[in-house]
């Protein structure tokens, strides 16, 4: 192993920096991993915007990024019981670069069926989607609604929804064209939000019942749509904010529904919450993983040397599913 790798730096301008920085070293309960692959993630590019000097940021120079895939290079003291070679994946604050530090409880194991290109594109929407099931008391047999399922994390909600034994999916886009990848991933019913009318068509679903858990990764209008459209003593748990962080919401379907509204953002601070969501998932849903049950879907790859197509590729708003990044 060298002392030095190949990173890429946000806070230099408005794309990422490919540099040579030292390989950092783990602490007390961490280990060292040898990245082979990172994938992008809705947040990474308005960071980059946010440190860009030539447009107003912070110029604050970081290593980028938070997904990535490889094996154990190095194990600190009291990091667990991982071993040197390990095949890993997971979620952790730097893993843009060619050795990441993290938190061993943080790190998953990488099943041996997935490449690192593929397993490095599931370690974040593993977690915030089977987290938000978690807080919602998901049990099998429940239905569940996702909107903006066609996402890159929410295609993996409702997998894991599937996976779980949710019984029924419902899945809703603005597009039309995403109707047969969704129906393809496990969604029971698509609604295309343009054509329908998000609650009417989630009644009509569901027998006028509602779902009884629901998965809001838009917010804005949709959030209130999704209020009416959910079962009596049904969980709403908001995940992302597509559509921006403000809804005004009928507060008798909140009330007369009886219905419990959450919302989530694991962060590596909260470990005493992330922590137990990484537990259940190691046992819950990574077998479904190795077994195929849950796939992600690619986009595009390309070598870290190749780092402006990429941003261009994310830019450009048309990329479906995870643009991935090599670091082999």
């Amino acid at each position: 192993m060298t002392d030095m790798m190949r990173a890429l730096i946000s806070g230099r301008g408005p794309q990422w920096t490919v540099d040579d920085v030292p390989v950092p070293q783990p602490r007390r309960g961490q280990v060292l991993i040898r990245n082979y692959a990172s994938a992008t993630n809705s947040a990474d590019l308005p960071m980059l915007d946010e440190a860009d000097p030539c447009n107003g940021g912070s110029g604050e120079e970081s290593i980028a990024g938070f997904e990535y895939a490889g094996e154990i290079a190095a194990v600190g003291e009291d990091g667990g019981s991982w071993q040197v070679g390990d095949p890993v994946m997971g979620t952790f604050p730097s893993a843009f670069a060619e050795y990441i530090v993290a938190d061993h409880r943080f790190v998953l194991s990488r099943p041996e069926t997935l490449d690192p290109d593929v397993a490095c594109t599931l370690p974040t929407a593993l977690l915030t989607e089977y987290g938000a099931l978690t807080v919602a008391g998901f049990e099998p047999g429940q239905s569940v609604l996702s909107t903006g399922a066609s996402t890159g994390i929410g295609m993996i909600g409702v997998q894991i929804a599937k996976a779980l034994g949710a019984s029924q999916v419902i899945a809703t886009t603005r597009s039309a064209d995403k109707r047969e990848l969704l129906a393809a991933l496990g969604a029971d019913t698509v609604i295309v939000t343009g054509e329908e009318d998000l609650t009417q068509a989630v009644l009509t679903a569901t027998g006028d019942k509602g779902a009884e858990v629901v998965l809001d990764h838009v917010a804005g209008d949709t959030f209130a749509q999704c209020l009416p459209a959910t079962a009596i003593d049904g969980h709403v748990v908001n995940i992302g904010r597509l559509a921006g962080p403000a809804s005004t919401i009928n507060i008798d379907s909140l009330s007369y529904r009886h219905l419990t509204v959450s919302g989530v953002s694991f962060g590596f601070s909260r470990d005493w919450e992330t922590v137990p969501i990484l537990e259940g998932l190691r046992a819950k849903v990574l077998p479904a993983v190795g077994r195929g049950e849950i796939r992600p879907v690619i986009d595009s790859a390309f070598d870290i040397a190749d780092i402006q197509q990429a941003t261009e590729r994310l830019r450009s708003g048309k990329a479906i599913g995870k643009v991935v990044l090599s670091f082999a």
